[in-house]
């Protein structure tokens, strides 16, 4: 039921038979029309759409739609350990006190007039008692002066859109950086503020995932080549010491030899590159290592967290402990005594373990005094007059309608999109490439499994009621190109998959038409992003869930590479493009030709309402449309806040949005009646 003023509310109940139910708690933090939750009957909810209210307060906002204590960027310092921020404008470094386990201190990051605002720091080191910390999606380099408390801002490695994805101080105290987009490792003198660009690595590679540096070295690990080079520090000269089967992101220093993470496999070279031993991983990766001083590597698995051990010369590793934070990543290991390890988790914790009994401590941070932000959210799902679910960095932020009540529990990765399926939401996870269920009474987590196939990636769920399965569209990370339709039975499981069904291109979004058991898939023809593609043009498939085959497949506009979206709705496939960011197409089935096209404010997400198709889309201050033969503008000024997809969850029978304005939570009118409504995003 759409909020209206007491007045109009009154006269309906008086002429229509209106019958009140108790008020709703979901309270807007600013001034909008009372808050009423009310039943109307047939007779007068027919009577009031027959016209909009387009006078009456169309934007209500309900504070910060997730809220975030997640870190990046973690090192340890003389009894103290310092981590960084994700997802908070400003991001945090707070400082915490390894003996007392609490955070005695913290400071902003500032923005840099020049580049732009800072989301976090995945790249940290100390170089002559200061913490230095590397940004994104500025690619700008900090210095924390822990005796003063100052943080100066020393300058840009790049443009906005980039990373400091790594950072290494050498013995010395010269730091080292490996970036993205431009795939560098570039040099910076704390003493005289120098820069030194070692420049291009390996042709086409972007990411410097990780670096670790010696007194002659430094050593990069290139995550789409999936090289392991050596940088000498004197003359620039770039020696490969081995190649590994995937990405590599973690690289560390061990003696004589370098230890490097690739995939499946932990490569341990001498450093001249000889002696290279490929050590098999099982079915995970590691996502952090340390070295102790007897020699001994310490690493923690992923997708579980477990914790593992290693020396020269084992042929595999030895598990020493169950994850002290199950399904986490790992940000850093660090050995605080002779028996303790202690880890950073990135959902926003940190453990301790007793390596000689396995025992471990886990602190929330948040608990600890870690200061918390609103964050970008990755997905959200409205459950009609129940809550609204927001899924965020490891964790689910619940607002209960009923109550106004606000809860948030834990998942392991970001739910990069949600389907519900009676009184269970499913969601499709992120790096972990696992399906899991949230009960809605229990908020109970479990694993249906992982969609395996490399398929890391997952980007939209939807559920068959006819086959009573969940569908996933995926795609692969790094020098992959071809993503899976994945069909999950809820009940069991069981997870079929079909890699490739769209040959040489990944998927980002599918359509469900359950009466005739079809789904359509969009395809993206950049795939990982780590190899050149195939393809020219993304492609649009129709696949038969009966027969398990691909019907037919079309390439709708010649040159467009990425369709973020796609929805079939009155025997029309409508598709929203990424690259070229914007571009919309209404795609007759019958046909295959396109009826209709257009360009909207940027890429999004679609949704079909009361027989209308619906965009919400970034950049231009963040938009809605309705789409037709041309599109409407229906919204502007909702922000670009999302960090997967702009989405609309309309209420039942109302025009009424759950959306976003900004980093808030809002319900939003878009009835497209009325004319265009600008909307003024809360601040913080």
């Amino acid at each position: 039921m759409p909020r209206s003023s007491l007045a109009v509310l009154a006269a309906l109940a008086a002429t229509l038979s209106l019958t009140a139910v108790p008020a709703e708690a979901v309270t807007p933090s600013r001034t909008a029309a009372p808050a009423q939750a009310v039943t109307l009957s047939p007779a007068a909810a027919q009577a009031v759409s027959r016209g909009p209210s387009c006078d009456r307060p169309r934007v209500e906002t309900f504070g910060p739609a997730s809220v975030t204590g997640a870190i990046v960027g973690a090192v340890v310092h003389e009894g103290k350990a310092y981590v960084v921020t994700r997802g908070q404008k400003p991001p945090v470094l707070a400082e915490i006190d390894l003996s007392t386990r609490k955070v005695v201190r913290s400071v902003f990051l500032p923005d840099a007039p020049a580049t732009g605002e800072p989301e976090g720091g995945w790249a940290t080191a100390v170089s002559g008692g200061k913490v230095y910390v590397g940004t994104y999606p500025v690619p700008d380099l900090y210095r924390f002066d822990p005796a003063t408390g100052e943080v100066a801002h020393l300058g840009s490695f790049g443009r906005n859109g980039g990373f400091i994805w790594s950072l290494a101080a050498a013995p010395d105290g010269t730091l080292y950086a490996g970036t993205y987009p431009d795939g560098r490792v570039k040099e910076y003198v704390p003493a005289t503020g120098a820069v030194r660009d070692f420049g291009v690595l390996a042709a086409g590679e972007r990411y410097v995932r990780a670096v670790a540096a010696d007194a002659e070295n430094v050593y990069a690990g290139l995550l789409d080549k999936g090289k392991l080079v050596a940088i000498n520090r004197a003359t620039g000269a770039v020696k490969e010491l081995a190649q590994g089967t995937a990405g590599i992101g973690v690289v560390a220093d061990h003696g004589d030899r370098v230890l490097a993470v690739s995939g499946l496999t932990l490569i341990d070279v001498r450093k001249d590159g000889t002696d290279a031993r490929h050590v098999p991983l099982g079915s995970g990766s590691l996502d952090a290592l340390t070295v102790a001083p007897d020699g001994t590597v310490y690493g923690t698995s992923r997708p579980d967290g477990a914790v593992h051990r290693y020396r020269t010369g084992d042929s595999a590793l030895t598990k020493v402990a169950e994850p002290p934070s199950q399904d986490d990543e790992t940000r850093r290991l660090a050995l605080v005594d002779e028996h303790t390890l202690a880890g950073f988790a990135g959902s926003g914790g940190m453990w301790w373990l007793d390596l000689r009994t396995g025992r471990s401590e886990f602190t929330d941070l948040i608990e600890a005094g870690l200061p918390t932000g609103a964050e970008r959210p990755q997905s959200m799902l409205l459950v009609p007059g129940r809550a609204v679910y927001v899924g965020g960095h490891f964790f689910m932020d619940v607002r209960d309608l009923r109550t106004g009540d606000k809860r948030r529990f834990r998942v392991p990765g970001e739910p990069k999109d949600l389907v519900r399926r009676g009184d269970k939401i499913y969601a499709a996870i992120y790096p972990s490439g696992q399906i899991i269920s949230m009960d809605l009474r229990t908020d109970k987590v479990r694993s249906l499994g992982r969609l395996g196939n490399d398929q890391q990636r997952p980007w939209d769920i939807e559920y068959d009621p006819v086959t009573d399965k969940l569908l996933v569209a995926s795609a692969p990370l790094g020098a992959r190109l071809e993503g899976a339709l994945s069909i999950v039975d809820p009940d069991t499981g069981q997870i079929d998959s079909y890699p490739g069904v769209i040959p040489g291109q990944s998927l980002m979004s599918l359509s469900l038409d359950s009466r005739k058991g079809i789904v359509y898939l969009g395809g993206d023809v950049l795939g990982g992003g780590g190899v050149p593609p195939v393809k020219t043009s993304a492609s649009v498939a129709a696949f038969d869930l009966r027969s398990r085959t691909v019907r037919w497949q079309a390439d709708p506009v010649a040159g467009l590479r990425t369709f973020q979206d796609i929805k079939v709705h009155g025997g029309l496939l409508y598709g929203l493009y990424k690259r070229d960011s914007g571009t919309w197409i209404a795609l007759d089935l019958a046909t295959r030709t396109v009826k209709h096209q257009g360009t909207l404010s940027g890429y999004g997400e679609l949704t079909v309402h009361r027989g209308k198709v619906f965009a919400s889309t970034f950049f231009g201050g963040g938009n809605a449309y309705e789409l037709g033969t041309e599109a409407k503008h229906l919204a502007t000024g909702l922000g670009d806040d999302w960090y997967t997809n702009p989405q609309l969850h309309f209420e039942p029978g109302s025009w009424r949005a759950w959306a976003l304005s900004g980093r808030h939570l809002a319900r939003i009118d878009l009835d497209p009646r009325c004319p265009l409504l600008t909307v003024t995003p809360p601040q913080g």
